[in-house]
């Protein structure tokens, strides 16, 4: 099983990836109820939101350094701040796109990615008629001035959303301009060293299992 760490009270904490996988699930929740004024909630109503076992909610809101009052649960308002906190919502992440297209420019300009304190700050394309326009007021430029951008902003992620054929390409000059921590959309694995982070939202991988799962369906 995959894992990732987090740094929490001075040592190297092993968190799996499936708990953080549902911690912004649970944080979306818990925001809806802070705004209706909900106090507290349980794990085991936490939990039947999500179709889970509340022992495994507990176990995931520990990994954050939650703890719940006995027969109360936990307070809402304090449980937003601290996953907010270990989610790494509370702060700025700004990041590179390249691939001004149809998918690229969906994602400068999706709303959502506010919440979770990322914001896409600049766009680069290879295409000269996409250069020197915007995006919901991204920049889109020339990809040869991504390197110096980089730098200059101190930018760690770079967001991929070329066509398949040029996203290796793209994940070695990220990684040579010193992009830490690549998103890649491309429907293809990126070989890069270990000391880059990747990971890969293949849309077709997610439409193939729904395709699947209806042919099932449609088979009883």
């Amino acid at each position: 099983m995959e894992k990732s760490m987090i740094h929490e009270d001075k040592n190297l904490v092993a968190v799996p990836e499936p708990t953080i996988r549902r911690m912004p699930a649970y944080l979306t929740l818990l925001r809806q109820l802070k705004q209706e004024g909900q106090e507290y909630i349980s794990a085991p109503r936490l939990a039947a939101f999500f179709n889970l076992d509340p022992t495994q909610v507990v176990k995931d809101l520990a990994y954050a350094g939650a703890t719940g009052r006995p027969r109360v649960g936990y307070l809402v308002d304090k449980l937003v701040e601290i996953l907010e906190e270990f989610l790494g919502f509370n702060r700025k992440h700004e990041a590179f796109l390249v691939g001004a297209g149809f998918l690229g420019s969906a994602l400068i300009q999706y709303q959502g990615f506010r919440e979770a304190g990322m914001k896409i700050v600049a766009a680069f394309d290879t295409d000269k008629k996409k250069v020197g326009h915007d995006i919901a007021g991204v920049p889109v430029f020339d990809l040869g001035k991504f390197r110096d951008l980089a730098g200059r902003l101190h930018i760690n992620i770079g967001i991929i959303t070329t066509p398949s054929s040029a996203a290796q390409q793209i994940a070695d000059l990220m990684v040579g301009w010193g992009i830490k921590a690549i998103w890649n959309f491309a429907p293809v694995s990126l070989k890069v060293p270990k000391h880059v982070i990747v990971q890969d939202t293949h849309i077709y991988s997610n439409l193939a299992v729904i395709l699947n799962k209806l042919e099932n369906v449609r088979e009883k």
